[in-house]
C-alpha cells in the first residue's frame, strides 16, 4: 500500500520554515517507528526542526503522535495519581525521598525513570546500588505496587512511546538534542503515556543543568506545561537552581544514603526544601493540599513507605550500600569563604570517577562519586577537607581533579550578592 506522504516533502516543508500539518506529523512519526522513513530522513527532519522550530500546536501534535506509537497505561488505582519529572542535574536525588513522601500523604506516584548519561545522574542507577533492587517491572507489577504501597520507581515498559526511544537515540548522534520542541515532546510523550492525572516538572537552570539560562528554562517549562494541559494532564512546572550540586552527595550509593537521611528527618537543607516544595505542588494537583508534606516527612511515615517500596522491588532497605575502594580528599588551599562550587565541574568529576557513563549501556560504579564537605557561603581553613572523591579505580582521580579545576573557588570574603531566592526560582502554570 502506498504511503500518503513522501518523507522528502515533509523534510522540505520544515526546512523552508513551513508548518507541518497534523496529518504530516502523524504519518512521519508512525512511518519512522515502523521503518518506512529511513534514519537519514528522520535525521534531516530533526535538524530542520532544530533550526526552524515548531509552534505550540505542532509540538502538541508531535507529542500525541509519539504517545500513539505505543501503549498508554490505564492506572487502575484507588488513590489520585500524580508524577514528577526533573530535567536532570548534579546531586539530583529528589525522586528517592519524594515518591515515598507523596505516597505517604495519600497519592499514588507512578515514577517511570531513566538512567544517567554524561554528567547528570540517573535515578535507576542510584536505586540499583541497593542490593537486590530491580528496575524492570511488568505492568501488572506496577499496578500491584501502586495499590499496595502507593509509589513505584522503575524503568519504563517497552510499549511506552517507542517512537521516542528510537528518536532519542537518533538525536544523541546527530547533534539535535538541544531543541525545545524535541526535548519537550520527548519528556511529555513518556509522561503522558504513563497515565498519571497530574504532573509536576522540575526544570533546572544553571551550570549543572541542561538549560543554562533562566530564559531557556522558562521557555522549556512553559512548553512542557502547555503540552501537558493540551493532553488533559494537570501540569505545573517549577524552575529550580542548579548552579551548585543538590545536597552534599553526588553519585549513586552515596545519594541513596543521603536520601535515607532526608526520609529519617535529617539530610541537607536544600534537598529537604526542594523535596517538600515539589511534594506540595504534587499534592495540590492530586486534591490533597490539606496534607502537610513537611509534617509527614518529620513523622517518619515517608521512611516507612520507602522501606516498603524498596522491599516490593526485591531490595533490602537495611543492607549495607557499596563502599568505594579508594577515597581521595581535596583540601582547601587557603583560608577564606567557599564562594563557588560549580555543579557542572562536580558532575563531570563524579562521572570521570565512574559514577556515570559515556555511552548508553556502559556500566557504572555504584560506590563512585563525590561528597561535598563544604557548600558556598561557608568559611574554610587551609588544609580543611573540602571534597571526598570516591572511586574503585584510583587511576581516574587525576582526570576528576582536572574537571574540578576552577569549579571550587575560595575568596577572601563572601562577595557574592544575596539573591534573596531559595532553590525554587519560579512556578509556572497556565
Amino acid at each position: 500500500m502506498a504511503e500518503p506522504f513522501a518523507a522528502v516533502d515533509v523534510i522540505r516543508a520544515k526546512r523552508d520554515g513551513g508548518r507541518l500539518s497534523d496529518e504530516q506529523i502523524a504519518w512521519v512519526v508512525d512511518a519512522y517507528t515502523r521503518g518506512a522513513v529511513a534514519e537519514e530522513q528522520m535525521s534531516a527532519l530533526a535538524m530542520a526542526i532544530f533550526l526552524r522550530g515548531m509552534d505550540s500546536a505542532e509540538i502538541s501534535r508531535w507529542t500525541g503522535a509519539m504517545i500513539e506509537s505505543g501503549e498508554r497505561l490505564s492506572l487502575d488505582v484507588s488513590r489520585p495519581t500524580v508524577d514528577k519529572h526533573s530535567t536532570g542535574g548534579v546531586g539530583d536525588k529528589i525522586t528517592l525521598p519524594l515518591a515515598p513522601l507523596v505516597a505517604a500523604c495519600g497519592a499514588a506516584v507512578p515514577q517511570l525513570s531513566g538512567r544517567g548519561l554524561g554528567h547528570t545522574g540517573g535515578t535507576l542507577d542510584k536505586l540499583e546500588s541497593i542490593p537486590g533492587w530491580r528496575a524492570e517491572l511488568s505492568t501488572a507489577e506496577i499496578m500491584k505496587q501502586l495499590n499496595e504501597v502507593g509509589a513505584v520507581v522503575c524503568a519504563a515498559t517497552e510499549g511506552l512511546a517507542p517512537a521516542d526511544r528510537k528518536l532519542y537515540a537518533l538525536r544523541d548522534v546527530t547533534s539535535t538534542v538541544e531543541s525545545i520542541p524535541l526535548i519537550a515532546s520527548s519528556i511529555m510523550s513518556k509522561k503522558i503515556a504513563e497515565g498519571a492525572a497530574g504532573l509536576v516538572l522540575d526544570v533546572k537552570t544553571g551550570s549543572g543543568a541542561f538549560m543554562k539560562t533562566r530564559d531557556q528554562a522558562r521557555e522549556l517549562a512553559r512548553t512542557l506545561v502547555e503540552i501537558g494541559t493540551a493532553h488533559g494532564v494537570a501540569t505545573t512546572a517549577l524552575l529550580t537552581d542548579m548552579n551548585t550540586p543538590l545536597g552534599n552527595a553526588v553519585g549513586n550509593a552515596i545519594e541513596v544514603a543521603e536520601s535515607v537521611e532526608v526520609l529519617r528527618g535529617g539530610g541537607p537543607a536544600d534537598v529537604v526544601e526542594l523535596t517538600v516544595a515539589l511534594a506540595r505542588e504534587m499534592l495540590g494537583l492530586a486534591g490533597l493540599s490539606d496534607v502537610d508534606p513537611a509534617e509527614v516527612l518529620a513523622s517518619g511515615r515517608a521512611y516507612e513507605t520507602w522501606c516498603r517500596m524498596i522491599s516490593a522491588q526485591g531490595g533490602d532497605p537495611a543492607a549495607a550500600l557499596p563502599a568505594p575502594k579508594h577515597v581521595h580528599v581535596v583540601e582547601a588551599e587557603r583560608d577564606g569563604v567557599l564562594s563557588t562550587l560549580d555543579a557542572y565541574g562536580v558532575g563531570v568529576a563524579a562521572w570521570r570517577l565512574g559514577a556515570g557513563r559515556a555511552r548508553r549501556g556502559d556500566p557504572v560504579q555504584y560506590a563512585a562519586g563525590i561528597l561535598c564537605l563544604a557548600k558556598p557561603g561557608e568559611r574554610v581553613a587551609a588544609g580543611q577537607p573540602m571534597l571526598e572523591l570516591h572511586t574503585d579505580t584510583p587511576d581516574a582521580v587525576p582526570a576528576a581533579l582536572e574537571s574540578l579545576a576552577g569549579a571550587v573557588v575560595i575568596s577572601e570574603t563572601n562577595d557574592a550578592p544575596a539573591s534573596g531566592e531559595g532553590i525554587v526560582l519560579e512556578t509556572i502554570k497556565l
